[in-house]
């Protein structure tokens, strides 16, 4: 059976031509859905024999990974940012799938997180499944941020993980801080959701509980003290953002 590997890029010329080689090892047919770039990620991925398309940016995580859908008539579609590599026992398995005449499955696949150095295994970093791997025509994705795919196959795991490069400096972290917050307060907004001053201080104070306490995050030493710290503003930015949006619609 045949698959073809998606990855949305914008501004990827650090990752592009490492991810199109790792994932080179499943499949030729690899997308590159770029919401666009202003560096080299989409001649570095032609020059690597990727196919590129253009989807301009509207905030909408889902309305890219769905874009590709139609882009290709695989059996099987796979999703992989450009910060992330497969091991070789996950390309291994996949081969295996791809060997087997059987469509009724969707597939997660435990995810390691590497950031500043270090590789976490407590608190906002720490080791997560995800749903990456499906029949093409039984899946959607909705969700502007955190978007979820809808699929109604029974779910197996892959086998090894996904190895996930997710921030190189607290700069990169800041960009994608920035883009996260507003995109979920766009859309939470959109769907009716809203908050008080003293609501999103009691959400981003529950989120450093439950991530350096309850998730253990400590145990990470000082990063972990700081990814923690870090995910109390990030989550009381998000609600801010939230609440600026509902003081401007009263105006």
């Amino acid at each position: 059976m045949t698959l073809a590997v998606v990855i949305l890029t914008r501004n990827e010329e650090f990752n592009i031509v490492e991810v199109i080689e790792n994932v080179r090892q499943c499949t030729e047919e690899i997308l590159i859905i770029d919401s666009g770039s202003t560096d080299r990620t989409v001649e570095l991925a032609k020059a690597n024999g990727a196919k590129t398309f253009y989807r301009a940016w509207d905030n909408d995580f889902s309305a890219q990974r769905n874009f590709a859908l139609d882009k290709t008539s695989a059996d099987w579609i796979l999703y992989i940012d450009a910060d992330e590599r497969l091991t070789a026992k996950t390309v291994e398995h996949i081969k295996k799938i791809l060997a087997q005449e059987d469509l009724n499955f969707q597939y997660k696949v435990k995810r390691k997180a590497t950031a500043f150095g270090i590789t976490f295994n407590h608190g906002v970093l720490k080791p997560d499944y995800i749903l990456r791997m499906f029949p093409r025509e039984k899946v959607q994705w909705s969700g502007k941020v955190h978007e979820h795919p809808n699929c109604p196959c029974e779910v197996k795991t892959l086998q090894g993980y996904l190895e996930h490069y997710t921030y190189r400096s607290w700069s990169d972290w800041e960009k994608k801080f920035q883009l996260y917050t507003t995109t979920w307060a766009e859309g939470a907004f959109q769907n009716g959701k809203r908050i008080s001053p003293a609501g999103a201080f009691l959400h981003a104070s529950l989120g450093f509980f439950k991530m350096f306490f309850l998730k253990a995050g400590f145990l990470d030493g000082w990063y972990g003290v700081f990814v923690s710290a870090n995910h109390f503003f990030y989550t009381l930015m998000k609600y801010l953002k939230l609440i600026e949006l509902q003081d401007a619609s009263k105006k």
